[in-house]
């Protein structure tokens, strides 16, 4: 088999997702290009091994291709596209350094090479990694923009099955971690499209269910949501930790305590880092104080803006749950600091949805409904049922504290609705919970109060924020909680909610 023919092999394994045998045949492919005199066409294998490599985790097999690749490159001395190829390892290597601005300047070099040669696949790789690089420097739209012009090239069926794939799935992932929610919901219309055209492909159909996933969950479709992300895990190896995670999410969601235990732990096994959902699992579960620990060491060991961004939310939620609300209030303001740069709708309402929470929680009702109002506008307008009503359910406990009993119970029986018809039985719980609804004829031996009390055990608040939403004293609510182990027989919080799970006490 010739050279050509070779690659055409090597790429036909990548696209059915045998790597191992990719890499193989491409290595045959590099040296029957040596052996026919095309070594520029050898370079060109030898800087997809090392890519490869580089991004499976190996950087001594892929420093090697790349030395080879550049030694190849030296000794021929004549211009051509391989040198702008030759440059995206350092690209990215700069990148993952945070050193931004030395991405941008190679990646720049990269894209004039891809342009005076016509070289479409490298151009458009180029122009992409200009606009990451842009991007992580804050200059969001600026980035985006370098980014959709490499997409056109995508889309228009210009490049290589190989750098489509990886185009498709790379700009997702930026749209998603600057929640860039309308491109990404584009962007990922068009890749299962392309996954659809071709129903025998593996390589990139994994990360596109991914995607897919976390829209639908987005959007209330939990059930078809955790089909896809389920569906993902067996597709393809590389995409199996992110798929994991997002089955671990709805299952948290749900209620499914145990299976997003297991979720979260096959997740982390893969390499995907389990934060900040294991911690708000911790939290339901009861676990205030792991939760509080995990949240405040991940969010230490996280320096860039954007992933700081995805953490703060959670980190919010936590604090205000175990009472600290002064950490709480110093994430809020560092979420609004960075927000602006983002400059996104979804961002935007979830700011004002943390914002509320805090100035609830910090006894400012009236300042707590102007933010929570924005909140629920937003995302509503994003079609995100769950979030909305997980602020309708502030809105009804901000106007309680005011004194509007009536408004306070009609958004909490909304909120109540809207949880019931997703599915989310901890979010039901808590709810019955505040309005001290839902109990069935038979309360195991529980008073009305220690059934109130339990339900919101069971949606993982702890005995100080118990204590804050009923307006009593903690020490009346660590009394409850003893009366309710002891009448239940159970041993811990978790044993409690259990039980409260298996009697439909929840």
């Amino acid at each position: 088999m010739g050279a050509e023919d070779l690659e055409r092999l090597a790429t036909a394994a990548y696209m059915l997702g045998h790597d191992d045998e990719y890499l193989g045949v491409l290595e045959r492919a590099h040296h029957a290009h040596l052996e026919a005199g095309e070594p520029v066409r050898a370079v060109r294998c030898a800087f997809w091994l090392g890519m490869n490599l580089l991004l499976r985790g190996e950087p001594g097999r892929s420093g090697g291709w790349l030395g080879r690749a550049q030694r190849l490159l030296d000794r021929e001395g004549r211009d051509c596209a391989e040198r702008g190829y030759v440059l995206l390892p350092a690209v990215v290597q700069h990148a993952a350094a945070e050193r931004y601005d030395a991405a941008y300047d190679a990646a720049s070099e990269a894209a004039a090479i891809g342009e005076r040669f016509g070289e479409a696949d490298l151009l458009a790789l180029a122009l992409h990694e200009q606009g990451n690089a842009l991007a992580q420097q804050g200059r969001i739209e600026e980035g985006f923009g370098l980014v959709d012009e490499a997409m056109l090239a995508v889309v228009g069926g210009e490049l290589s099955p190989i750098v489509t794939g990886l185009l498709y799935c790379s700009v997702i992932d930026r749209c998603q971690q600057a929640y860039a929610l309308r491109r990404a919901q584009e962007w990922t219309a068009a890749l299962t499209r392309w996954c659809e055209e071709q129903p025998d492909m593996v390589a990139f159909t994994g990360r596109c269910l991914v995607h897919r996933a976390e829209i639908m969950q987005l959007h209330g479709a939990w059930e078809d949501a955790l089909r896809e992300a389920t569906r993902a895990g067996t597709r393809l190896n590389r995409a199996a930790g992110q798929a994991l995670y997002r089955q671990a999410e709805l299952h948290r969601l749900r209620g499914e305590y145990a299976s997003a235990e297991e979720a979260y732990r096959s997740a982390s096994r893969c390499g995907t880092e389990p934060q900040p959902g294991l911690a708000l699992l911790r939290l339901a579960q009861g676990h205030g104080e792991a939760a509080a620990a995990a949240i405040r060491r991940v969010a230490a060991e996280t320096t860039e803006r954007l992933d700081r961004v995805r953490l703060l939310p959670a980190s919010i939620e936590i604090m205000l749950a175990v009472g600290d609300v002064g950490a709480a209030q110093a994430a809020c303001r560092e979420l609004e600091e960075l927000a602006p740069a983002v400059a996104s709708g979804m961002l935007d309402a979830q700011v004002a949805h943390v914002r509320g929470a805090v100035d609830l929680a910090a006894g400012d009702p009236r300042a707590a409904l102007a933010a929570l109002r924005r909140a629920a506008a937003a995302w509503q307008e994003l079609e995100a049922p769950h979030e909305a009503a997980r602020v309708r359910v502030l809105v009804g406990q901000a106007c309680r504290a005011l004194g509007d009993e009536d408004s306070a119970s009609l958004e909490l029986e909304t909120a109540r609705a809207v949880f019931a018809e997703l599915g989310a039985a901890p979010d039901v719980a808590r709810v019955d919970a505040l309005t001290g609804s839902g109990a069935g004829s038979d309360a195991h031996g529980l008073s009305p109060r220690e059934l109130q009390v339990l339900r919101l055990v069971a949606a993982g608040a702890t005995n100080k924020a118990i204590a804050a939403e009923l307006v009593l004293s903690e020490r009346t609510i660590d009394r409850h909680v003893s009366n309710i182990f002891a009448k239940l027989g159970a041993s811990s919080r978790s044993a409690a909610t259990a039980y409260a799970y298996r009697h439909q006490l929840v």
